[in-house]
């Protein structure tokens, strides 16, 4: 199929419209002026058509006088008048030769009293007339009548003037167009330009890229958009390269966390099964193997809740849980791991102090942000403290570890985030994952979650959840 440039679109689809305005324009108003002159041609005649008539009532007889003082007023007028008795003859002026003055319809309008009038007659006189006919009755009676004739050629030559100047304006205005639409063409096609390789830029991976839109309108506005998509593309391309990365850390962390603890295992195992391990270490053998493989569930465990998570597959089954007995139980559960850190978990709650939720979820969520607290705290101290409002109630878990940085505080939700190794021991398990599980988690308690942390001063967590169902 032939392509065909934008620009010759715009200036045919231009053209084309403005002939066929022009056309149409011209149409209508020559016929207008055309029916508008010989319209008021037409009243002139009748007007002096009757007024013939009338002095022929009242003149006196056979007196031809007044009919030459007309004959001269309007001969002036380039109007010819002709009187004629009830059987057509002619009366005045006198002429060489006969001559068909009207047809016999006329004739019968003419009797009934009716007058006549052709806007455009060439046949009976041999030019170009505009004619009028306009009976003398007598009671009911024609007696004769009174025909009025003004050439037409002036007008005509009139009208004829005035399509040559539309010609003219019709040429003026096609070239004007064809400059007015090479100019907009060329500036659009410009701008689609500039939205075609900023499109061939992104498609190319490349989203540094900025359309102008000085032109607010529909292109403009477009272009804008276009910046918009680029901009939220950019964004998105980087976000997913920053968890492409974290994800790749996450399965590196998770494959050594994993190496380590089936490395244990494994060895232990052989140990025990060549009769390499004393009896005296049997029983410690068999405590480590059993914190090792619990291990290796709860990383299991962690990925698995995360990904019910966000399929909306996780069920919740809400009850009225009592803090204070939910806080000894996670600290009595993290107490070992405390006390290997040198660290101390002080408990303040009020007895009644309830909230509504899921009880294993609610451990979960405690538990995970502890460990958190435990692993960046060192001989110091952990406080799990809540207070009661009318409808919620506030649970802070506060520490004076080593805090986090700044830059940070937001990110520590995310999934695959993991803080400097640095700063970190895996001892517990903390891959990148638990708090992304503790925040949704209160999301779907219909809950909230906020952390505080400076820098060397410790971090307190902040949760907020219902104490009415």
């Amino acid at each position: 199929m032939m392509k065909v440039k934008y620009f010759y679109q715009l200036l045919i689809s231009h053209i084309i419209i403005l002939i066929l305005a022009f056309l149409l324009l011209s149409l209508l108003f020559s016929q207008f002026l055309e029916n508008y002159i010989f319209e008021n041609k037409v009243e002139e005649l009748e007007s002096y058509g009757k007024q013939i008539l009338t002095d022929l009532t009242v003149r006196i007889e056979g007196t031809e006088e007044f009919l030459n003082e007309y004959s001269e007023i309007l001969e002036a007028r380039n109007i010819q008048y002709i009187l004629f008795d009830r059987k057509g003859r002619v009366l005045y002026p006198e002429l060489q030769e006969p001559v068909v003055l009207l047809s016999e319809q006329e004739w019968l309008e003419l009797s009934a009293g009716n007058g006549i009038s052709v806007l455009h007659d060439i046949k009976r006189f041999d030019q170009e007339v505009t004619l009028v006919a306009l009976p003398y009755m007598n009671g009911d009676q024609l007696i004769g009548g009174v025909i009025l004739l003004s050439p037409i050629s002036g007008a005509i030559q009139m009208i004829s003037q005035l399509n040559k100047f539309l010609l003219y304006t019709i040429i003026i205005s096609l070239t004007a167009t064809i400059l007015l639409s090479w100019f907009l063409a060329k500036n659009l096609i410009k701008r689609i330009r500039d939205l075609r390789d900023a499109t061939s830029m992104i498609s190319s991976g490349n989203y540094d890229v900025n359309v102008p839109h000085v032109h607010m309108d529909e292109i403009g506005q477009l272009a804008k958009d276009f910046n918009e998509m680029a901009a939220k593309l950019k964004k998105s391309n980087e976000e997913i390269d920053r968890l492409e990365n974290r994800r790749r850390k996450f399965i590196a962390d998770v494959s050594h966390e994993m190496r380590t603890p089936l490395t244990t295992i494994s060895g232990l195992a052989e140990g025990i099964q060549n009769n390499l391990i004393p009896e005296q270490e049997m029983e410690k053998g068999m405590n480590l193997i059993d914190r090792e493989a619990k291990r290796l569930i709860r990383l299991v465990n962690e990925n698995l809740d995360y990904e019910k998570i966000r399929s909306n597959q996780l069920q919740l089954h809400k009850i009225n849980v009592n803090l204070l007995e939910t806080f000894e139980v996670v600290a009595d559960q993290l107490l070992l791991q405390a006390e290997e850190k040198n660290n101390t978990i002080i408990i303040e709650a009020e007895p009644q102090t309830t909230v509504v939720a899921d009880y294993d979820r609610l451990v979960q969520i405690l538990v995970n942000i502890l460990k958190n607290s435990i692993q960046f705290t060192e001989n110091g101290e952990i406080y799990l403290r809540c207070e009661e409002s009318d409808h919620a109630t506030n649970i802070m878990i506060e520490d004076n570890g080593i805090g986090i940085d700044p830059e940070e505080v937001e990110m520590i939700w995310e999934r695959f985030y993991k803080a400097d190794v640095s700063r970190t021991s895996n001892s517990f398990g903390e891959f990148g994952i638990g708090l992304s599980i503790v925040k949704q988690l209160v999301e779907l308690h219909d809950g909230k979650i906020e952390v505080k942390s400076e820098k060397g001063k410790g971090t307190t967590f902040f949760i907020q959840l219902p104490n009415v169902s």
